[in-house]
């Protein structure tokens, strides 16, 4: 999943864009208000965390502005400020979370993780199950038939984003959209890499090239 962190304190937006890395995410970082709008328009990240107090536009009027423009990718809002007035006028901007600084890291995570769950329409279970296949999101572990199978990180975003869509073609662009941050500039043909790992660990027939469109999981 891509994720946007809009912080002007950018020793914490460093510290948050490593840690979300290392649990699998993509994720992109701006200082900046107007430029978090700008980001967050292009539609391509999946959640957008979002500091209150930012320079050149605060967090309350960039998350109206998505609003308005219709723009559903949920915001998780953080702000030094403490208070029910607060909290209330962030929810009403069209935030879905709202977290206050200092915050706990695994909390930052586990709201992440429901809010993506939520937007995919899973309620409150974090497996994805296509197939014998078993995906535990929170976890980060993957059975096949009952059979723990070892992924990387990479591999195991590479995954989600095809069992989130199963029996659905999922364009290369996508998955790169997705997994692979906004600065990687690489050989897009990494996802190639990827998905024949994947076909080693799973099947041979566990995931189909549709020539000229993309990649999809045929359900184990």
């Amino acid at each position: 999943m891509r994720l946007l962190i809009v912080e002007d304190e950018k020793r914490l937006a460093t510290s948050l864009a490593a840690g979300l890395t290392a649990e699998g995410f993509a994720v992109d970082v701006v200082h900046d208000g107007l430029e978090g709008l700008h980001r967050a328009s292009e539609g391509v990240y999946d959640l957008v965390v979002l500091d209150i107090m930012l320079p050149g536009m605060n967090g309350y009027r960039v998350c109206a502005a998505l609003r308005a423009a219709g723009h559903e990718t949920p915001i998780l809002m953080l702000t030094a400020k403490d208070g029910e007035y607060d909290e209330a006028e962030g929810l009403d901007t069209g935030a879905d979370d709202y977290l206050t600084k200092p915050f706990s890291y695994v909390v930052l995570v586990a709201r992440i993780r429901a809010l993506l769950r939520r937007r995919g329409g899973r309620g409150a279970s974090p497996v994805i199950e296509a197939g014998s296949l078993r995906m535990d999101t929170a976890a980060r572990r993957v059975h096949l038939g009952g059979t723990e199978i070892a992924l990387t990180t990479k591999e195991f975003a590479v995954l989600e984003q095809l069992v989130l869509r199963s029996g659905q073609v999922v364009s290369k662009a996508d998955i790169l959209e997705h997994v692979w941050d906004f600065a990687y500039d690489g050989d897009p043909n990494i996802v190639e890499v990827y998905v024949s790992t994947l076909r080693r660990k799973l099947g041979a027939s566990a995931i189909r090239t549709v020539r000229g469109a993309g990649y999809r999981l045929e359900a184990p």
